[in-house]
């Protein structure tokens, strides 16, 4: 028989956070007990190497609204998101990182915000950012660029927890891109959406390398914008008009004035600058066409090795709530 469907979702992903789990969980829940009794918590393991699945388990084996969602691998902190919402089935979800640097205690102040406006959706910013002053002025750095170039502008210092009505959650995951940027689909799903300005704890060294800043600014910018292939056309034109004009400029010196063309120093140099810059301005194009090649393969962005439901037992009529089942997002439920 089907369960009724919980008046309120909470989704958080896993990943090192064994040490926060429980008190996560007793913060998050008696925080949903003040908004309804009816609620699910779908925790996503995002292949955690640490004791966070069987910690998460063992919650859920003595509370029957936890939800567990064991990935087959690391997918990545954005796509284990995007899984849990495709998972969730409460009118109201709640998206929230489950390290306690976003404090659980969001999901009442920004329920109170939802009641009393007619806003799809509230989440936090930050009122300071967190992190070392590297990760400030990096941080600050990303958001300046990519809403120069993108069409869809993001907020500065947003974080991951949000309160979403259902029709905006359907929304948002309907999106397919395999290259997934969360800040940007936030945006482009469009809806009313309300912002709060929130203090972000920081509760130590983040997970977030140098490297794979980086590399989530590419993915963000060129996933979102095409602005940098349509600037690779026009320095192109402009560096064509500047090297006819000169062109043209030391031709008319040699033929009225019998002036000789410099020496090669100059050439050197400027063969150098041109073969730079046109190494670079391919460089983006491979990007892009790097990106292409992932969407065209149609590989499902995460892949199930396990979900840990004791609504799922009830309705396969069996007792084992450790039950498995191998499934990617993708497939139809």
């Amino acid at each position: 028989m089907p369960q009724p469907v919980p008046e309120l979702s909470i989704v958080t992903t896993l990943y090192k956070s064994a040490s926060y789990i429980r008190e996560f969980y007793d913060r998050i829940s008696a925080q949903a007990e003040i908004i309804t009794h009816h609620y699910e918590i779908i925790f996503v393991d995002d292949g955690s190497p640490d004791d966070s699945l069987p910690r998460v388990l063992a919650i859920h084996r003595d509370d029957p609204r936890v939800k567990v969602i064991e990935l087959s691998r690391n997918f990545g902190h954005h796509k284990a998101v995007m899984t849990g919402l495709a998972h969730a089935r409460g009118k109201y979800v709640f998206l929230i990182d489950s390290d306690l640097e976003e404090p659980p205690e969001m999901l009442t102040q920004f329920y109170e915000i939802l009641s009393q406006t007619d806003a799809d959706v509230v989440f936090g910013v930050q009122k300071k950012r967190k992190g070392t002053l590297f990760e400030q002025v990096s941080g600050t750095l990303f958001y300046k660029v990519f809403n120069v170039l993108s069409p869809s502008k993001i907020p500065e210092n947003v974080i991951t927890a949000r309160l979403m009505r259902r029709p905006y959650v359907e929304a948002l995951v309907s999106h397919k891109e395999r290259e997934v940027c969360l800040a940007g689909l936030f945006s482009i799903t469009g809806f009313k959406q309300v912002p709060v300005m929130v203090e972000k704890l920081d509760k130590g060294e983040s997970i977030y390398t140098l490297q794979r800043r980086i590399d989530l600014a590419v993915r963000a910018i060129t996933s979102f914008s095409d602005k940098p292939l349509v600037l690779i056309f026009y320095l192109g034109s402009l560096i064509l008009l500047l090297s006819g004009t000169y062109l043209t400029y030391l031709v008319f010196r040699k033929l009225f004035f019998g002036i000789p063309l410099a020496g090669y120093t100059s050439l050197i140099v400027s063969i150098w600058f041109l073969g730079g810059l046109t190494i670079f301005a391919i460089g983006i194009i491979g990007v892009y066409l790097a990106r292409i090649y992932v969407e065209a393969k149609q590989r499902p962005y995460s892949v199930i090795r396990s979900i840990y439901s004791h609504d799922m037992d009830v309705q396969k009529g069996k007792a084992n709530p450790r039950n498995r089942r191998c499934e990617s997002l993708n497939d139809d439920e």
